[in-house]
């Protein structure tokens, strides 16, 4: 087993998107604990902060088990100077916080992230409050201790609760308890992993040429050639409805005689191919795989 990327960081800083007490925060916390994690006010400054050198790492969230992929994550990855060195999966438990003295009762609206509102629509539904949407969750916590109005929640976490002083009027308001959240782990430069590990995930994104079945042909080398592609996803890009471009992650690493064929093929059928990074996967994903296999 590839040795873990939390071994080689200790100390310095881990940059995150959000207030103090976000679930970022708390993702960076489980896997760097001897790392500071920095608050930063948007994905483009946390990306800065390690290019920049005033941090080590980033903790990037990309995608939801509820609520899907992170709006704006996918377009910042290619042109963030970074590259991809691990992941890490979170399991989200959210709290409904207010003021001290708010009830069930008096409460009419709730803020939070547009994705924690989307992992929290039964709760929202069942109370029959109206969601505003902020920034993070965190940040939605600081703006209800600053109202003090007991009309007023939040959607956020039991460290957003005690760092700024709500109460918890609900626990586990998840839709489902699966709500799980898929974390990138970014740094300046590539973590080197063997091509001979077992656990390597290629993470890259590509525009195929504008013309009839140029996806079915770009992809056809990773099913020749035995590749496992866990993700794909398209989205447009420059204004343009036509010019689509694709997210994929693929089990192996570049190095691998069937990895390197598959890449050949598809860089015959695209004009931009972007690796962001290779790493090692933790458990979850394969233990994860393997719980979806058993129930299909």
């Amino acid at each position: 087993m590839y040795t873990p990327i939390a071994t080689k960081y200790q100390g310095g800083k881990i940059a995150f998107q959000g207030h103090p007490g976000a679930y970022s925060q708390i993702a960076c916390s489980r896997v760097f604990p001897s790392m500071d994690a920095l608050p930063c006010t948007s994905f483009d400054d946390a990306f800065a902060a390690v290019r920049e050198g005033d941090a080590q790492l980033a903790m990037i969230p990309i995608d939801n088990s509820v609520a899907g992929r992170v709006a704006d994550v996918h377009h910042l990855l290619p042109n963030s100077g970074l590259s991809i060195i691990g992941e890490h999966y979170e399991e989200i438990h959210h709290h409904l916080l207010a003021a001290p003295g708010a009830t069930l009762d008096t409460i009419r609206r709730v803020r939070s992230h547009v994705h924690a509102v989307s992992q929290c629509r039964k709760m929202i539904r069942a109370l029959k409050l109206t969601p505003l949407i902020t920034a993070d969750t965190s940040g939605a916590a600081a703006e209800i201790a600053a109202l003090k109005d007991p009309a007023e929640a939040a959607i956020a976490s039991s460290l957003a609760a005690e760092i700024h002083g709500l109460v918890s009027l609900m626990t586990n308001v998840e839709d489902a308890s699966y709500n799980t959240t898929r974390f990138l782990i970014m740094a300046k430069e590539p973590m080197p992993l063997p091509a001979d590990d077992g656990t390597a995930v290629t993470s890259f994104v590509f525009r195929v040429r504008n013309v009839p079945a140029a996806l079915y042909k770009a992809l056809g080398g990773f099913a020749t050639n035995g590749v496992n592609m866990t993700k794909l996803e398209s989205y447009q890009i420059g204004g343009a409805f036509v010019a689509t471009q694709f997210f994929a992650e693929i089990e192996g690493h570049p190095d691998s005689r069937a990895v390197t064929l598959a890449l050949d093929e598809l860089k015959f059928f695209t004009h931009e191919l972007h690796i962001l990074g290779t790493f090692a996967a933790p458990p979850f994903r394969f233990a994860n795989r393997k719980a979806a296999a058993q129930t299909a």
